[in-house]
């Protein structure tokens, strides 16, 4: 029995992968505006709409897009009153990946961890401000074009030479 045991024990440290064991591939995060109550729409790299809501929220995540491939996401803000905001979230390598060198091996680095995207993580929250319109959007202004001889007297009086 004895020397079935450090086979079996060498087997699951080869298959095992340190990112897939310690962290996840599915990320909960916040989405916070300042100010709040700002609709927001999550789209991925492909450009597929993957969450929309209303600010503060907490949305899941995938951290990856495919095999050795992070996960980019494109998060766009409107409010009324506000300039709309675009903001980007990018997936980063996990510290726990690199813990295959020491316990997950060649297959949890080259394979394990790619394949269920846990080598990648996501922040936990994302605090975007946007800014108040400053554009008036009122009425129009008249503008009227005039030539020298249709002015008044008093009007060529107030005329100032360009230099």
């Amino acid at each position: 029995m004895r020397k079935h045991v450090v086979p079996v024990i060498l087997a699951a440290a080869m298959l095992s992968a340190c990112s897939s064991i310690i962290s996840k591939s599915d990320y909960a995060v916040a989405i916070n505006s300042n100010p709040d109550g700002a609709d927001f729409v999550v789209t991925n790299r492909s450009g597929m709409k993957v969450h929309s809501g209303m600010t503060p929220a907490s949305v899941t995540l995938k951290s990856s897009a495919g095999y050795f491939k992070g996960e980019t996401y494109t998060i766009v803000l409107n409010k009324e009153g506000f300039t709309p905001k675009t903001f980007t979230l990018t997936s980063s390598v996990d510290g726990w990946y690199w813990g295959n060198i020491i316990f997950g091996g060649v297959l949890g680095m080259l394979i394990v961890d790619p394949a269920t995207g846990a080598m990648f993580n996501l922040p936990d929250r994302v605090d975007i401000a946007i800014d108040q319109k400053t554009a008036s959007t009122g009425p129009a202004q008249d503008l009227t074009l005039a030539t020298i001889d249709t002015l008044t007297d008093e009007q060529r009086a107030r005329l100032v030479p360009i230099e």
